[in-house]
């Protein structure tokens, strides 16, 4: 635990760096920062990928059962995300604001969480059942916050265009028609995964004949968030509301899919001690 500990804790130092790198291209365009940020990007990923391959021994199989892991997937997914995006034009504000909620979850697991192991006792029967929900939920909440990143920046972009507030940083961003366009695919790409996750844990409630935990607070919340996504996906392809209002429901539904976590510690669908 010491090795990943410090594995770890100069992973999220480097991010970090990659991070301010990263920022300070966005407020004057510099060209080997960018290059420095990514390389740093690239190096995180793999010491987190080094982390993960620790975890792997140490559970002797795939470590996702707690929210330490599930919140360090989420950052290494964001990661490699991150770095794709790098080799794209104009790509830099949204490598940014990828790396502000990477490192945030990254950052919060090592002040917050521990990898605590969780005793799967009492849901035995679905093992398999409740991994393929968390794997399902993880690639989900990455998408999706794909997805918002480019709702914010369509926004922004909407906002500063609206002001005739036009200078050499907007120049980087993508047109608003492209922005709009990932933003829709990405979640597109997330919101099925959440569904599945969804699926995926009811049929585990079920086999286990749990199901008052049908009405617990996490999965209804849940399906707020959902309802939310289904609405953005018909209205964007009826093509009935402008483009601003798509990006607020975007924002809207990632609002839910945040709460959702939060909402952990009081729900019993994730209490997975046997209690």
């Amino acid at each position: 635990m010491v090795l990943l500990n410090g594995i770890y804790d100069a992973a999220l130092m480097l991010y970090a760096l990659s991070l301010l790198f990263y920022f300070s291209d966005c407020l004057r365009r510099s060209p080997s920062g960018k290059r420095l940020g990514t390389g740093l990007l690239a190096v995180v990923a793999v010491l987190q990928g080094v982390g993960l391959g620790i975890r792997f021994a140490q559970e002797a199989g795939l470590p996702i059962f707690t929210p330490y892991d599930f919140l360090f997937w989420f950052s290494f997914s964001i990661v490699l995300i991150s770095l794709v995006v790098a080799y794209r034009r104009k790509g830099e504000f949204t490598v940014l604001l990828l790396s502000v909620a990477g490192f945030s979850a990254f950052l919060l697991n090592r002040v917050w969480l521990t990898a605590v192991d969780h005793s799967l006792q009492s849901w035995s029967a679905v093992h398999g059942w409740l991994a393929m929900h968390i794997i399902l939920a993880n690639l989900s909440f990455a998408a999706l916050t794909l997805g918002t990143v480019f709702a914010i920046l369509y926004l922004f972009l909407h906002n500063r265009l609206k002001g005739k507030q036009w200078n050499d940083r907007l120049r980087r961003l993508p047109s608003l028609e492209t922005l709009n366009k990932y933003s829709y695919i990405s979640i597109l790409v997330g919101t099925p995964l959440l569904m599945g996750s969804l699926i995926v844990a009811g049929i585990s409630i079920v086999i286990e004949g749990r199901l008052p935990l049908l009405q617990d607070l996490k999965v209804l919340s849940t399906l707020i968030g959902l309802g939310i996504y289904i609405c953005y996906l018909i209205l964007k392809i009826s093509s009935r509301r402008s483009g601003v209002i798509m990006a607020r429901f975007a924002l809207g539904g990632y609002g839910f899919i945040i709460l959702n976590f939060l909402l952990n510690s009081w729900s019993e669908l994730h209490r997975w001690n046997g209690e």
